[in-house]
Formats: structure tokens, sequence, C-alpha cells
């Protein structure tokens, strides 16, 4: 082959060869260490000059400027084997698992398909032949291998620092959004629960409002009464009202004068709190139970006395209602006041506020239904 044809070759090569894998510096720096040859042709890598000018004055004084010795490349006969066994041509498997730099067969198919239009993948490959590197060459570039990974062990850290405290700011704006999205989405769950409370207690006393109504006509019915009152008795009714008022010295005095969105609020906290304070749910449920009939009785017969008298003593009191904190204080706030002797609880005649007594009513049965009742 011509020195033309040489250097096209080697050319060739150098243009198609792929940059080796970093390998182990602490390994390299070892067989360099050890005299190993090195893996640098004449003339190229750091110091490729002064090493090719050396190189010729220890050959003897070849002239200078003249073509390194070209030698086939040092590749495995076993792989070349394989590959002219799946069909490739020796000079085109020499040529890929040289430039596939140790990487095997597999490899080297790779390289011949991403170089498959290449011109020269049939010719023969040649290459400087290499020499035995000195012992300050093996030196240097052990050095230099060493520095190499240091410098891309040092850039690795930097990046992984940066994907991490990327991760983070990341990590920080998601918890930050669910968080957001939760409290929204619990105060909207609130708000819902809210308003089904107020529509149950609404739809509550409306019920206990029309039983009442209907109670009364029934009695009135039964009486042989018209259902709804005459003018004579409205006039008698609110003559009993004045008299009391002129009674208590122009005020109005007990639950039925008290401004019942303001009395109803008050009986609601009574109730939220008895519910906190109970020993337990069912304890709840069951004094609210029994508060519901005192209130129910009440309203259907304001003017029987037994609906209007409760011993304190009384066993089924004291477990079902009195065993609940607050549950006293509950029928106080409807009207009920201690005798004088402190034995019972009582409610005079004049003093059934029957508007008070439905909407007591709607908190009590709401208390028990609604599971919720109290949350917010």
């Amino acid at each position: 082959m011509s020195d033309t044809n040489v250097e096209d070759a080697s050319a060739a090569g150098g243009s198609n060869r792929a940059p080796a894998a970093d390998r182990d510096a602490a390994e390299q720096a070892g067989d360099l260490a050890a005299g190993g040859d090195g893996g640098l042709p004449a003339g190229e890598g750091e110091g490729g000059e002064h090493e090719a000018s050396t190189a010729k004055g220890e050959e003897g004084g070849k002239e200078e400027g003249e073509v390194p010795e070209m030698v086939p490349p040092d590749v495995s006969e076993e792989l070349v084997a394989s590959m002219v066994e799946m069909g490739f041509g020796r000079n085109r498997a020499v040529r890929a698992l040289h430039f596939s730099e140790g990487g095997g067969v597999d490899s080297a198919v790779a390289w011949l398909a991403e170089h498959e239009e290449d011109m020269d993948l049939d010719e023969e490959l040649l290459v400087p032949k290499k020499r035995k590197m000195t012992a300050e060459e093996m030196k240097q570039q052990a050095t230099d291998l060493v520095r190499r990974a240091k410098e891309r062990r040092q850039q690795e850290e930097k990046e992984l620092q940066k994907t991490q405290e990327r991760e983070r700011v990341r990590y920080g704006k998601e918890l930050l959004m669910a968080k957001k999205k939760e409290e929204e989405e619990s105060l909207k769950r609130r708000l819902e629960e809210r308003k089904r409370d107020k529509e149950e207690e609404a739809a509550a006393r409306a019920k206990i409002k029309a039983k009442l109504e209907e109670d009364r006509k029934e009695r009135r019915r039964k009486l042989g009464l018209p259902e709804e009152l005459t003018e004579e008795e409205k006039a008698e009714l609110e003559e009993k009202r004045r008299k009391r008022e002129e009674e208590g010295g122009g005020k109005k005095h007990g639950p039925r004068y008290v401004r019942p969105v303001g009395t109803l609020s008050d009986l609601r906290a009574r109730l939220v709190a008895m519910k906190h304070d109970a020993p337990s749910e069912p304890a709840f449920k069951t004094a609210c139970a029994t508060l519901l009939k005192y209130l129910g009785n009440i309203a259907r017969a304001p003017e029987e006395d037994k609906y209007r008298r409760i011993r304190l003593a009384n066993a089924a009191f004291r477990e079902r209602v009195a065993a609940v904190p607050g549950a006293v204080e509950f029928l106080e706030g409807c009207g009920f006041g201690r005798s004088a002797d402190g034995e019972f609880l009582e409610m005079a005649a004049d003093g059934v506020d029957l508007e008070l007594m439905n909407g007591a009513g709607g908190l009590v049965d709401s208390a028990i239904k609604n599971p919720f009742f109290g949350a917010l």
C-alpha cells in the first residue's frame, strides 16, 4: 500500500473512532505504574508531538515527518471469527471491533449499523504501531487519568446536588398545593355539613310545628270548637298576656319572651357542650331522646301539670338525663326552674312557650339524627 493510501486509511480510522469509555482511574494508574503498554498511539494525546519525536530518535534517526509504521489493530480473533460466522467480512469485523473499543460483538454490530454508509468499511484497517511508553509518560498518563476521574466525580456530584435541589423545590411546591387543596376541600365539606345541618334543623322544626298545630286543631275538634281560635279567644289570650306583663313590672320574663333566635342559639350551644362532655355517644342520644319526649309532651298538652314537673331524684331521670353534663341546664333554658325545696324541675302553666318548645325540639331531633351535629 502506498504512503498516500496509508495516510487515507489512518485518517479514515481517526475520523470514525468513538471516544473511549472512561475506565476505572485507579486500575489504569496501577497498570501504567506496573509498566504496561500505554493506550495512546505515537503522536496522539497530550505531549504527542514530543513522544513522536522521541520515538524517531530512539529508532536510529529516522527522518523528521516520516509516517509511523502501520499495523493491523490488535483485536480478539475469537470475536472476529464470531462476526465472520454472522456474515460480516473480516475487514469489516476487524474495523468494527477496533472502533467499538472492546465493547464486544454487540457493540461492534451497533457500530456497523451507525456507520453503514462509510465507504471504507471493507478495506483493511491499519493503525500506527503502538510503542512502549517510557516511565515518565506512564506516570504522566496515570496522573491525567486520576485528575480526569476526580473532575468527572466532582461534576457528577454538582449535577446530583442540582437535581436534588430541584426535586426538593418541586416536592415542596407539590406539598403546598396538596395542603391548600385539602384545606379547600375540608372547608367545602364543613360548609356543606353546616348547610345540611341547618336544613335538617329547619325541617325538624317545621315538622314539629305542623304536628303541634294538628294536635291543637284535633283537641278543638274533640271539644266541638272550630279549629281556629275565635275572636273572643284571641282577645282572652291577649288579655292574659297583658296581665302577665303588668304583674312583672312591664318586663318580659321567662323563656316565652326571650327572643327565639337568641334562645335557640343558646340551647344549641348547650347541646353541643352536652355532646362533647357526654360519657359516650349512646348516653348522649339517650338523654336527647328523653329531652325530646319531655318537650313533645309539653307541646302536645301544655295544660297537663305532670308534663311540666320532673322529680330530680327519679332513678330514670338521673340515669337517662342527669348523667349527661348540661342536660339539666338545657331543660332550664327551655323554661324549667327548680322548685323551692329543690326536689323538682317545674314549668309554670303560663310560662309555656310553644314556639320555644318547637325550636328546642327541632334542635334535639337534629342532634340525634345528624352525625355531624356540633362539628363546626
